[in-house]
């Protein structure tokens, strides 16, 4: 054998070595879960599929959405962009633009078997630039259902259609999957944690301060718990068929959720408890030092790169948008625990459209920094409703026992403090110290004591956004109100006059105010 040839083919035995190596990613997102688990010290709550995944892998702490509601946060995951910075796709109920490329896309072409079962993006509309319906996160199985526990709960058989989807691939090469959980998005079988999960109201400490202590809200948190479970349940199953299989320890395993729970002042807001989310990642090949709690600040415009990262693909050869993210890879790759990179201290979170019922179609816009363990935001339009309009039942805050409940309460008193939290008019700026006052209760913003705080954060703020070229940085925020919803533009209007296509089937009648309030 020549040198040339011998060198050759072992560049050839190389490559492939390299390829083998490569491994098979799992990517399981919950919907509508916040950082509720065992290993964050929930006691309400039992994960232990979750909590494994943490003890062999890493935990974070700081793990962000920047916008808290399904659609906009998923095409931040499926980008590595921010919501500002994907045109229609930073609303909710928005088209996809054909432009922006998803990660699931990129693997299929690059040969990957890309599978999914349960949510993966929406809701919203994604064609390519001729028309054609995009699998944006890859192709369905979910043939296999099951009964749920509850009423409520998806009869998607998560574990079983994953099962399909690891005998329809050959094991010698790398495979992705997004497990889309509906779990634990409402509604819920009301009472459902304690007759049928086995739960008690006394389990819960204590009642996030923005909420009244009452035995329906803990109900609620407590139905809202037996639905994190059930997600947990197929992860843990899901964990066991890759055991089975002998690809456990080859597999790289992310799990996390869009935002935080479906209450008020949660989903839908841009508060602490609504960007914040769980996450763990399990990879024995490559995580140095196992069971360490990272604190860095990270977001999910990080996912895309980290994918692409561990697959073996370059940016440049992907098709995709420019990525505002980066990789995971030197947190997992450092054997240390709590703050390894200096650069992640912060998150910038927002949001515009994420629920139609405003007159004009209009969103609530904010843009927002948490740093130094405190979360400054800015409201750019204050005399609109915050949760939505009163007349058409507040659709930014989805129906749910806690919601009405607060809602009653306010309509007996509007000075009800809870009422004002929760569904009020807000100002123009909000500044919160996490570290005394997580569930954002305190706003600090005109304490004159915050002045040079509250303008440093401001600044860092702006000066970033402007650097993503944010539209609203420019005076051109608007747009987001002009981009048409998925359910046809008008909404507003075509529901004061009971036209039948406006339904909002995501709150209650009882929650619209007879009588509308004045802003």
């Amino acid at each position: 054998m020549t040198r040339a040839l011998a060198t050759l083919c072992l560049l050839l035995v190389s490559l492939a070595s390299a390829a083998d190596s490569r491994p098979n990613i799992l990517f399981a997102i919950a919907d509508d879960w916040g950082p509720h688990a065992g290993a964050y010290g929930t006691p309400w709550v039992k994960t232990p599929a979750f909590d494994r995944i943490a003890k062999e892998g890493l935990l974070f702490t700081n793990a962000y959405t920047p916008v808290a509601k399904c659609a906009p946060s998923r095409a931040i995951v499926l980008t590595g962009r921010n919501a500002w910075q994907l045109e229609e796709a930073g609303n909710h109920m928005a088209m996809f633009p054909a432009k922006f490329k998803s990660w699931p896309e990129v693997l299929t072409e690059k040969g990957w078997p890309m599978g999914i079962t349960g949510k993966g993006w929406g809701p919203g509309i994604a064609k390519d630039a001729s028309g054609k319906p995009r699998q944006i996160t890859g192709k369905p199985f979910d043939k296999r259902k099951t009964k749920p526990l509850t009423s409520q709960i998806s009869p998607n058989d998560y574990a079983a259609n994953f099962t399909d989807f690891l005998d329809s691939t050959d094991p010698a090469k790398p495979w992705c999957f997004w497990y889309g959980s509906t779990e634990p998005h409402r509604a819920y079988e009301f009472q459902s944690g304690v007759t049928k999960g086995g739960k008690k109201l006394s389990d819960i400490p204590t009642v996030p301060a923005q909420w009244p202590d009452s035995d329906t809200v803990r109900h609620d948190i407590l139905d809202y718990a037996l639905e994190v479970e059930h997600t947990d349940a197929h992860l843990g199953r899901m964990i066991a068929e890759l055991e089975k299989r002998g690809q456990l320890d080859n597999t790289l395993i992310i799990v996390t959720a869009d935002h935080g729970m479906p209450f008020p002042r949660c989903k839908g807001y841009a508060y602490e408890g609504s960007n914040h989310v769980p996450l763990a990642i399990r990879w024995p090949a490559q995580i140095k030092n196992p069971g360490r709690t990272i604190t860095d600040f990270v977001s999910f415009i990080d996912i895309a790169a980290t994918l692409l990262d561990v697959a073996g693909i370059a940016h440049q050869d992907s098709g995709m948008q420019p990525l505002t993210g980066q990789t995971w890879r030197p947190l997992w790759e450092s054997d240390q625990s709590g703050r390894i990179l200096a650069s992640r201290d912060h998150v910038l979170i927002g949001k515009e459209r994420t629920d139609v019922g405003r007159p004009h179609d209009q969103g609530y816009p904010i843009r927002g920094i948490i740093k130094d363990g405190w979360l400054f935001l800015k409201n750019y339009e204050p005399s609109r409703w915050p949760a939505g309009n009163p007349e058409t039942g507040y659709t930014d805050t989805d129906a749910s026992p806690t919601k009405s409940l607060i809602l009653e309460r306010g309509r007996q008193n509007r000075t009800d403090k809870f009422w004002q939290l929760n569904f009020g008019l807000r100002p123009a700026e909000e500044l919160y110290d996490l570290t005394s006052d997580i569930d954002c209760i305190h706003n600090l913003a005109a304490d004159s004591v915050q002045t040079e705080r509250k303008t440093a954060l401001l600044t860092s703020m702006e000066t970033e956004l402007k650097s993503q070229n944010d539209p609203r940085m420019f005076g051109n925020g608007q747009i987001f109100d002009q981009y048409i919803p998925t359910n046809n533009p008008g909404f507003y209007d075509r529901y004061l006059k009971g036209d039948p296509t406006a339904k909002a089937g995501w709150i209650n009648p009882t929650d619209i105010e007879p009588a509308p309030l004045q802003p």
